[in-house]
């Protein structure tokens, strides 16, 4: 199979950064680069009022930003992290039922958050995969980094190869699961992310948009204080963290969601709203219901302006080759 994002970095290599704006989609970026606060290009529907401190609504069939604000705003990302490490490990062609086995060297020692994924527990690749989209998971995400040839300094190496091969120019990474407010980034950037993500790798689209997933059953370890451990067998569900995959009048076709305190919570998706094919970028929203508060009335907005164009005429994602 041949290797996307490999290609596109070795592109970035031989032909510049200038030349890897890949999407043509993506043209737009220059427009909020010259007005990093621009108003909405429409000015028929009122602008809701949003929580979240960055903002970019990007329609993806006409190129145009719909909404921004402080769109080339560089802060922390937290989870949204988790997007560019799924490209990474499926764009490596590594077997996905490769079992992987937790170790210590996974536990989170930045935020000291924990895991159901206990340490000397092994679990298929794409099963990790599924728990870094899905849920969240800081022990999942780093083992897949972990586990990535040449080991997690390579594959934070090539995080960041990918990032400027993508053009996002104000995009850091330095871990693979988002704990590190070092993870840093932009709307605009991760709109291109989302973009390409959504073209090529319809392994995260299908993964990212489950409202839940299952282990099946699973020996579980129950341990209380001044009490002897139980070993338990019981089925171990997950539920997506962006809640809007669960709910019927949302048609989304990526999702991520993130948190830490530094970053605040966040949300990047896309999405089919009245018939436009949109990227939803929120960043440094003040609380869960305030990151799914603004996602609504984004989605009232647009359905208040209404089509802009025929069904016929609507974006569509390429297939990953």
């Amino acid at each position: 199979m041949k290797a996307l994002v490999s290609g596109l970095i070795l592109l970035c290599i031989h032909t510049g950064a200038a030349a890897l704006e890949p999407q043509a989609s993506l043209r737009w970026s220059e427009r909020l680069e010259a007005q990093p606060d621009a108003e909405p290009v429409v000015d028929y529907a009122p602008m809701p009022e949003l929580s979240a401190q960055s903002v970019l609504v990007y329609d993806q069939a006409s190129g145009q930003p719909l909404l921004a604000k402080n769109a080339t705003m560089q802060t922390p990302i937290a989870s949204i992290t988790k997007l560019m490490t799924a490209m990474l490990v499926i764009d490596a062609d590594q077997p996905l039922d490769e079992r992987i086995t937790i170790t210590s060297a996974d536990r989170d020692t930045l935020k000291g958050t924990g895991s159901r994924l206990a340490i000397g527990s092994s679990y298929t690749r794409g099963q990790l995969l599924h728990l870094a989209l899905i849920a969240s998971d800081n022990r999942a995400a780093h083992a897949l980094g972990r586990s990535y040839p040449g080991g997690i300094d390579r594959f934070v190496s090539t995080m960041n190869r990918t990032a400027r091969a993508l053009g996002m120019h104000d995009t850091v990474y330095v871990e693979p699961t988002g704990l590190s407010s070092g993870n840093r980034s932009t709307a605009q950037d991760l709109a291109k992310l989302v973009d390409f993500a959504y073209q090529n790798f319809s392994e995260i689209r299908n993964i990212s948009t489950t409202g839940y997933y299952t282990l099946g059953t699973q020996r579980v370890v129950v341990k209380k204080k001044r009490k002897k451990a139980r070993v338990l067998y019981r089925p171990v569900a997950f539920n997506n963290t962006n809640r809007l995959t669960r709910m019927d009048d949302w048609v989304i076709g990526l999702s991520k969601t993130g948190f830490i305190n530094e970053a605040g919570h966040c949300l990047v998706m896309q999405a089919q709203i009245a018939e436009r094919d949109v990227i939803i970028v929120l960043l440094d929203a003040t609380g869960t219901n305030r990151r799914a508060g603004d996602a609504a009335r984004i989605k009232a907005w647009l359905e208040s302006m209404g089509t802009s164009r025929s069904a016929d005429n609507r974006y569509s994602a390429a297939s990953r080759t």
